[in-house]
């Protein structure tokens, strides 16, 4: 762990001096994934990162533990509360829907969802302005692979130094960095809805998803939820499409 730790580290100090920026933030949510990637920032710029608490009609224990990440690490913090600014831009796009007779009642928890997390997007790249930062993602080989990111939500990041540590290698860092134990053990959730957990979400566990990433045999229908997972999500690790030049 040692050695994986010094090589992330020194990665994102590279990615510093090569784009000419001062510093990295990062979006800390209170699950293992920020918070490993919170203490990485701080020991790759000490002077210069910076944790953002975004609570959204979030559950509190999520900004509790967010908080107790961010004072083990050292790490300089703000918090920006999003819940009003949510309710509003929904309120008003809802309405219009509504007046239109165009509102899909089925897709609206997906969307309050997405809304949610692209407006964590819009506040973090308003900081990274501000500071002159990279944002730093947070998603781990399993939810890159799948697509269990929102796309220009959580997955719109300029850094992604996790994506190739599975979930269980997510939760070595974290006992090495000495993330707090709440946090390590806690029931991995984005937090984007009452009673919502990622592994209910995909169907499958991420320690399948792992498995099924180092290669080794996982049942039928874990491989079919995986892989269409993987295909249905193809557009979300690429770049927007253009037609051919002529």
């Amino acid at each position: 762990m040692q050695e994986k730790v010094e090589k992330l580290v020194q990665w994102l100090q590279t990615q510093i001096e090569e784009t000419g920026v001062k510093g990295l933030l990062v979006g800390v949510s209170g699950g293992i994934d920020s918070s490993v990637v919170a203490n990485l920032i701080k020991r790759a710029a000490p002077a210069s990162s910076l944790g953002v608490m975004m609570p959204c009609n979030s559950n509190p224990e999520d900004l509790d533990h967010a908080k107790k990440v961010v004072e083990a690490a050292g790490l300089e913090n703000v918090t920006v509360d999003l819940t009003s600014t949510h309710d509003t831009m929904l309120k008003e796009i809802q309405t219009q829907l509504k007046n239109a007779n165009a509102l899909v009642e089925e897709n609206q928890q997906l969307a309050d969802a997405n809304l949610r997390a692209r407006l964590r997007m819009s506040t973090l790249y308003t900081l990274a302005t501000n500071y002159n930062y990279l944002v730093v993602g947070t998603d781990n080989a399993a939810e890159w692979y799948t697509g269990y990111f929102t796309k220009f939500g959580d997955g719109g990041v300029d850094l992604v130094p996790l994506v190739h540590q599975t979930k269980g290698d997510v939760r070595e860092l974290a006992k090495y960095l000495n993330v707090p134990k709440e946090v390590i053990n806690k029931q991995p959730s984005a937090g984007l809805w009452e009673g919502q957990t990622d592994e209910n979400e995909m169907g499958t566990s991420y320690a399948i998803i792992d498995q099924y990433l180092k290669g080794e045999k996982v049942p039928e229908k874990d491989k079919a939820i995986i892989e269409q997972m993987h295909n249905r999500t193809a557009h979300k690790r690429e770049m927007a499409k253009a037609p051919e030049k002529f």
